[in-house]
């Protein structure tokens, strides 16, 4: 079934009402079209930067004699910068909007990635990650929130997830390939610094056209700027970005209507209180889940191929063959967006993740079982990731929706971060069967931590930032004071 209509009875007000039914009827453009590959084009980079340590881990051992533990610790450094970038970016874009964020942390990003190519000692390449993880980390966080602001109820799912379709799928996929082509025509012992120094070029040249990108009509919304919100609209609804609009429309027109235009109170600390708490941190036990197993696989599965006597090349490529799992599950979780509650394709697919990692761990013993349990596996933890990632930003009104879904996903970073040390030492002491035991466990605690948010389906942005009888931006104190409370949207 496709996504039920959306109900606006309880949006937060007229003009947020008059917001979601122009989106509905603008539908997508041109303009959602160029916003989207502008955005997608910085997170496909992002994404091979993400695999970067497990590419040029066999030749850092190589060249410079690096250890495990050291290949590990620039893993962790990196995505507990990339968790700090998140939160920095939400607070950031909550206060004074999404569009910006995305040339700083994409800037961040690139000067990151050089730093490692010109690092003369390990310490330097740990500080380029750190740099790198912040940038990056951010720049997923931020391109979430707007994509999801950009589009109507029934569009968004799918907008969101296309990101994961490019990162998750594209990225992860043709990552070993990257590395398989700079290390083909590249060689000698510092042939890993022209992988980090390809990634930042590409990057670099994205910032030219984020100069395009209007800031959310919802964002401007909430910060009272309903001419601007307009113009963004009639933006989206010519289809252009750039050059003279004719007879531009006034779809919020709701000062007009008596409502006083004001700017929603920016509270972060709501998105611990109240009906928000739950979904806050029960979205973040989830994605802890799915991104600590999806980076323990990024991370350690070329070392472990090349430890089981595999080339380097041969285990990027083997590696590259079960990433096309992340692809299809990227494709699939987009899909299911517009026709599958989130919480039901949540549920069945970590029952599914978790079946694929036990038969992963004991019974792949030859390289055919290896590849198609390792795509099977990476396509339901990209599902799963997708997902999340679609339903995060559901669960937070606009004025702390950054900060919320950026809350979220730098749990998932710090998860990203830690898990590779765990999995790597249950690999040492108990093999492919230990590591993925282990992976198991945690797509078990997945399943049921998505049971508590509430269902987002089908519902506008707004709406789904409620629950029966309660405004999920008031807290108890709130409830109490009216007058407060409505000074606060």
């Amino acid at each position: 079934m496709e996504a039920p209509p959306v109900n606006r009875a309880q949006d937060a007000s007229p003009r947020h009402r008059q917001l979601e039914d122009t989106l509905d009827r603008i539908g997508v453009t041109g303009a959602h079209k160029q916003i989207g590959a502008m955005v997608l084009l910085g997170v496909f980079f992002d994404a091979l930067e993400q695999n970067a340590v497990g590419l040029v881990g066999p030749v850092l051992q190589e060249s410079w004699g690096t250890t495990a533990a050291e290949l590990g610790f620039l893993n962790t450094i990196t995505f507990t910068a990339a968790a700090l970038g998140r939160l920095t970016t939400g607070i950031i874009g909550d206060k004074t909007g999404r569009r910006a964020m995305l040339t700083v942390n994409l800037l961040l990003f690139s000067l990151g990635a050089l730093i490692c190519a010109f690092a003369p000692n390990y310490a330097v390449v740990a500080l380029g990650r750190f740099i790198v993880g912040f940038g990056l980390g951010g720049e997923i966080a931020i391109a979430v929130t707007m994509m999801s602001e950009f589009f109507a109820a029934r569009h968004r799912g799918t907008a969101v997830g296309i990101i994961n379709v490019t990162a998750g799928g594209l990225g992860n996929m043709l990552a070993p390939g990257f590395g398989v082509l700079v290390f083909t025509f590249v060689s000698g012992p510092d042939r890993w610094r022209w992988l980090f120094g390809l990634l930042a070029v590409p990057a670099l040249l994205v910032l030219f056209y984020r100069r395009y990108v209007p800031e959310t009509p919802r964002y401007l919304l909430s910060r009272g700027k309903v001419g601007e919100a307009n113009q963004v609209l009639n933006r989206l609804a010519s289809g252009r970005l750039r050059g003279r609009l004719d007879k531009p429309e006034q779809y919020i027109d709701a000062v007009e209507s008596g409502e006083q235009v004001m700017p929603e109170r920016n509270r972060l600390r709501d998105v611990f209180a109240g009906a928000l708490r739950r979904r806050t941190l029960s979205l973040g036990v989830a994605v802890c889940m799915s991104y600590g197993a999806q980076i323990s696989i990024l991370s350690l599965m070329p070392t472990i191929l090349v430890a089981q006597g595999h080339s380097i090349t041969k285990s990027l490529v083997f590696t590259l063959v079960m990433q096309s799992g992340s692809l299809l599950g990227a494709l699939i979780a987009s899909t299911a967006a517009r026709y599958v509650p989130r919480k039901l394709v949540l549920t069945i697919t970590a029952g599914l993740a978790c079946a694929a990692a036990f038969a992963f761990g004991f019974l792949a013993t030859n390289v055919a079982l290896i590849l198609i349990l390792g795509a099977l596996v990476n396509c339901c933890i990209i599902t799963l990731n997708t997902t999340i990632w679609i339903f995060a930003p559901e669960q937070f009104p606009t004025r702390v929706r950054a900060f919320g879904t950026s809350i979220i996903l730098a749990l998932g970073s710090l998860a990203g971060g830690l898990t590779p040390i765990f999995a790597g030492a249950a690999f040492d002491a108990y093999g492919i069967a230990g590591m993925f035991t282990l992976l198991g466990v945690l797509f078990v605690g997945l399943a049921v931590s998505v049971q508590f948010p509430p269902e987002t389906f089908g519902k506008s942005m707004e709406e789904s930032g409620e629950e029966p009888g309660e405004k999920a931006w008031e807290t108890p104190a709130d409830a109490e004071t009216p007058t407060d409370t409505e000074s606060s949207k």
